[in-house]
């Protein structure tokens, strides 16, 4: 029995069986671009290439992040916001509610100089 409230304690205060505590796993950008790229191929869309990074935002718990993908017109990027859902691609464009806004995540460009 003490056993029982032991570990009973243990998972409270680690969140765990909590409703009231919603904690999702990081998804790894690679997992959103595959799935995104499966989408994009699904709707026998063209494109060159697909770079995804996270931007540091969050939709319901969840980790945002952002795809961009080059439709090779001009050049044309489109910007996908995303997230795994229970392992389902969500994305701005179908769920106005995940922020797409500008943002400087994956901006930086490392300088090198000469000697």
């Amino acid at each position: 029995m003490r056993r029982a409230a032991a570990l009973l304690l243990v998972l409270v205060a680690a969140g765990c069986g909590s409703s009231a505590t919603k904690t999702t796993a990081q998804p790894k950008i690679e997992d959103v671009k595959n799935a995104l790229v499966a989408r994009l191929k699904q709707q026998a869309l063209t494109f060159r290439w697909v770079v995804c990074v996270r931007n540091g935002r969050h939709y319901r718990g969840m980790a945002i992040v952002r795809c961009n993908v080059n439709f090779g017109m001009d050049p044309h990027v489109e910007a996908y916001c995303s997230v795994l859902d229970h392992g389902r691609l969500v994305t701005n464009h179908e769920n106005k509610a995940i922020t797409c806004s500008h943002d400087n995540a994956g901006s930086t460009v490392p300088i090198v100089t000469g000697s």
